[in-house]
């Protein structure tokens, strides 16, 4: 007896070699159990891992799902719009692109020898649009459309949003519906916003066509007239998108400290030099955030010139790009190296906002 009671006493204190064992509720123990702890030991090490990074690091680490995104659905578009505006352009048969040309096709629309679909600018047209003169290349005249529009656009734009901003800003009574009344053109598709200005200019439907004429702005057809049919596109984009720009700069105004301006006031600060000294250094990062969405939105534009007047009249980059796709003829590599070379363009103009910002934001990168 005493021999069995100390045999299964040493069965009892000796540790088990079988890791997969279950005990009598079910549960894996022993094996399972290592793996777990193998897993946590995984996880703190990642953990202690994220917790040593720097704040620069650790930024870019959230923000790396955001490039691997932005890399499939924008970067590898554009190396592939690249290399097709390397190759020659093929009207016939079934691939619609030729041999390699190398620069060629970036050379013939700087130099306007590119075979466009149809002229942009009529010649009639042409001599009444101060900008462009007779002969200039098409690329030129759709370069210099665009920029102008984003220009004046955006200027104007961010005048009047940060006006209906700091408006909106202050606290008075319906504050809430002048909200809804300045962001309720942002709401209106673009499509439906050019017919707005093509059904408002147009002589025997409109009243807008007769009201300018009569006071010596327009001629009496102007959406036929390529500057007055950039004045009516500057003016429908200003209606539309002056509500974005003060929603953004709102978002700016209403990050800003209440008790500077308190302080400014005891101070004896002014009006203009609290704008001056704290409201505008405070909300310029919000305001340059604004202006370069607004900035590429407008460099990209399309929908509403083609909508209202057509890029016959009022050519853009992005018509051109449309018309030596869409045109009649098969010049798609001539298409890719005008769209690369809008990329280009942008990519400059967000560079320059970027050096903006970083000066915006006291040096700091």
């Amino acid at each position: 007896m005493g021999t069995e009671s100390d045999d299964e006493t040493a069965t009892r204190s000796e540790p088990s070699t079988d890791h997969g064992a279950l005990t009598d509720g079910g549960t894996v123990t022993g094996g399972e159990t290592g793996r777990g702890r193998e897993h946590e030991r995984t996880g703190n090490a990642v953990v202690n891992w994220m917790e040593n990074l720097s704040e620069a690091a650790y930024a870019y680490l959230l923000l790396l799902p955001a490039f691997a995104l932005l890399t499939l659905i924008a970067f590898y578009p554009m190396i592939r719009t690249f290399i097709m505006s390397l190759r020659a352009n093929q009207t016939r048969g079934l691939d619609p692109l030729g041999g390699f040309v190398g620069l060629e096709n970036y050379v013939d629309i700087f130099t306007g020898n590119a075979r466009l679909a149809r002229q942009f600018l009529d010649v009639g047209l042409t001599s009444s649009f101060p900008f462009i003169e007779l002969g200039t290349p098409f690329f030129q005249q759709a370069l210099f459309v665009t920029l102008a529009f984003a220009v004046i656009s955006v200027t104007v734009e961010t005048v009047i949003g940060f006006g209906q901003a700091y408006v909106l800003d202050q606290e008075f009574t319906g504050r809430r519906w002048v909200r809804v009344a300045i962001i309720l053109p942002w709401a209106v598709p673009i499509v439906i916003q050019g017919m707005i200005f093509f059904l408002l200019f147009q002589p025997t439907v409109g009243f807008g066509s007769d009201l300018m004429q009569s006071l010596g702005i327009f001629s009496g057809t102007p959406l036929a007239n390529s500057q007055d049919a950039f004045i009516i596109i500057l003016v429908a984009d200003i209606w539309k998108s002056s509500a974005f720009m003060a929603l953004l700069i709102l978002a700016g105004l209403q990050s800003v400290d209440r008790s500077l301006y308190d302080v400014a006031r005891v101070a004896g600060a002014s009006p203009w030099q609290r704008f001056k000294l704290i409201t505008l250094p405070l909300v310029m990062p919000a305001l340059l955030v604004a202006m370069l969405f607004r900035t590429m939105d407008a460099m990209r534009v399309f929908g509403l010139i083609e909508s209202t007047a057509g890029c016959t009249t009022v050519p853009s980059l992005s018509c051109l790009v449309v018309e030596a796709m869409f045109g009649g003829t098969r010049i798609y590599a001539t298409a890719a190296a005008v769209a690369f070379s809008t990329a280009l363009v942008i990519g400059a103009i967000i560079a320059l906002y970027l050096v903006l910002f970083r000066d915006a934001e006291g040096g700091v990168t």
